[in-house]
């Protein structure tokens, strides 16, 4: 197997990874300087080039300096130039790659880190953020203003997605170990005399699963399967989830577990169904690997690959949408991966 194609960030940890969806080579990752702690953050560009040898490399085209770390990134679904980043302070911002130095557009509604952003694919001109805060705001990126806000979980809510299969459904995932899914159409917000729609926004959630004990980092909307999501958790485990088929635990609706695969060792950090085989997943964990993993259920996990090249906490895995099989991964060790498992 070749070596992966190699692009190193020195001073600053990787957080989120993204490849392009208009440009089958370009990619974008969000970083911060001391792990995401303290400091600045830098957004980087970059692309897939051929090397020697045919063997591919990565360049650095360009990057944007923010005031802090950058935790999250999300490409545009309607713009080939744009994308929006979630920051340690609490603010989003969007970025044209063809311009330079700073941003065209600046959201600062969340209180505290904003750890995930995801564009709708069908809506293409809304994203979606979520904060340690609980909250999850849905923009337009024309508004100045949250067109919703949600406090989806009491605490720290690690991810929103985005459904690929129906505009109106949000994902998320969070330190209390659930996985929720709100229907936008439902009512979000507090109504009646002496209540605030913007402050006091309800949790309106349609499902609740109970997916671990531990916090769950991560989550994922299977492309082909429209209500199967996979999450991954503290406690090592990826689980894939058929929320069509609810059952009832402790007092909460859930959906059934449809596969348990065991193998990290420590936290799994990012996870992303392949765009291109509905049974095929990687994830990215705190025990230095990215895997890759046949989801279909079965008496034994499936775990067909382990790529182990980084030196330090894997944090994100991206599929490329234009080459099958082909995966970046990025790490707190300021390194960027490219291979094919």
């Amino acid at each position: 197997m070749n070596p992966p194609a190699v692009l190193q960030t020195p001073g600053f940890a990787h957080y989120s990874v993204s490849w392009s969806p208009f440009y089958n080579t370009r990619l974008a990752l969000a970083s911060s300087a001391n792990f995401g702690l303290v400091g600045n953050g830098r957004l980087h560009i970059a692309s897939l080039v051929p090397g020697a040898g045919g063997l591919p490399t990565i360049q650095l085209d360009k990057f944007f300096e923010s005031q802090d770390g950058l935790y999250d990134l999300a490409w545009s679904e309607a713009h080939e130039n744009h994308l929006v980043t979630g920051s340690g302070d609490g603010s989003i911002r969007m970025w044209d790659i063809m311009l330079d130095k700073l941003p065209i557009g600046a959201w600062q509604e969340h209180t505290r880190e904003v750890f995930s952003v995801d564009w709708s694919n069908i809506q293409k001109d809304t994203f979606v953020s979520s904060c340690w805060d609980g909250s999850v705001k849905v923009w337009k990126a024309d508004r100045p203003r949250s067109a919703v806000t949600l406090q989806a979980h009491q605490s720290c809510t690690y991810q929103a997605l985005f459904s690929p299969h129906q505009p109106d459904l949000i994902s998320t995932c969070s330190t209390d170990g659930t996985l929720k899914i709100f229907d936008l159409r439902s009512p979000s917000y507090a109504t009646g005399p002496g209540t605030n729609s913007f402050t006091n926004p309800l949790n309106a959630a349609v499902l609740t699963v109970p997916a671990s004990a531990s916090e769950v980092l991560t989550l994922d909307w299977n492309k082909y399967r429209p209500f199967v999501l996979a999450s991954g958790s503290v406690d090592k485990m990826v689980k894939v989830w058929d929320c069509r088929m609810v059952r009832m635990s402790e007092g909460q609706v859930g959906g059934a577990c449809e596969s348990s695969l065991p193998g990290h060792e420590y936290a799994v950090r990012k996870l992303q169904w392949n765009p291109h085989k509905a049974d095929v997943l990687a994830t990215a964990s705190y025990d230095m690997t990215c895997r890759i993993w046949n989801t279909t259920p079965g008496p034994q996990p499936q775990l067909r690959y382990i790529h182990d090249a980084h030196t330090e906490f894997v944090v994100g895995c991206s599929w490329s949408l234009y080459e099958e099989g082909l995966l970046a991964s990025c790490s707190w060790d300021s390194r960027l991966n490219v291979f094919r498992p």
